[in-house]
């Protein structure tokens, strides 16, 4: 049955606890090829200052780093951030905190905000809120980036759900830039619009 209130950080934390890569992140060939689909979704771009939700252990983050300038990378999970610190010990352009969007949010806006396996853990409310955030926290002309797995889970949302209710959320602010879907997992890159200056 689908769980209909957003998973707290407790949920999270637990499943550090009991396995350190729960997911699989460092290990899965479907995570790598993910990751690299991922990537390549940005093109040959530089990106400036990227906010990464739900970095978990720091796999994507690390590979992210050699894209950007900045990376603020956050977790709900301590232990999770750990893991990530540890991972991304060398790369000076790289920071971590303990943050749980949308209730949480970061200061600054950003080139690039990334939803990596992230907005079907929202219920509808904070699907709401992060789409707020959205707009007031990507640069005109920045990007959203989503990536979510399509399969079955107990989630608040489906990952097709979650990306049309954000996408409500964040209304005529972005326009989608490119899409990819595969028999696993679906992409969206959402460009802000230049003209729509952030609120």
């Amino acid at each position: 049955m689908r769980r209909t209130k957003s998973l707290d950080a407790g949920y999270f934390e637990a499943m550090y606890r009991k396995e350190a890569d729960p997911w699989k992140f460092e290990t899965s060939p479907y995570e790598q090829a993910k990751y690299d689909t991922t990537l390549a979704a940005l093109g040959d771009r530089i990106v400036g200052r990227v906010l990464e939700v739900g970095c978990s252990v720091g796999v994507l983050t690390a590979r992210l780093a050699g894209r950007c300038g900045s990376v603020l990378a956050v977790d709900v999970s301590e232990t999770a951030l750990e893991a990530a610190r540890s991972r991304c010990a060398g790369l000076a352009n790289v920071a971590f905190g303990r943050m749980g969007l949308p209730n949480e949010t970061p200061s600054g806006v950003f080139d690039l905000i990334l939803l990596s396996e992230v907005a079907y853990y929202w219920d509808s409310g904070d699907l709401m809120r992060m789409g707020e955030i959205l707009r007031a926290k990507v640069t005109p002309g920045g990007w959203v980036l989503l990536v979510h797995w399509t399969g079955e889970t107990d989630y608040p949302k489906t990952a097709d759900g979650a990306v049309a209710e954000l996408s409500t959320s964040a209304g005529e602010a972005f326009e989608l830039e490119f899409a990819q879907r595969t028999d696993d997992y679906r992409l969206d890159l959402w460009r802000r619009r230049a003209e729509v200056e952030c609120s």
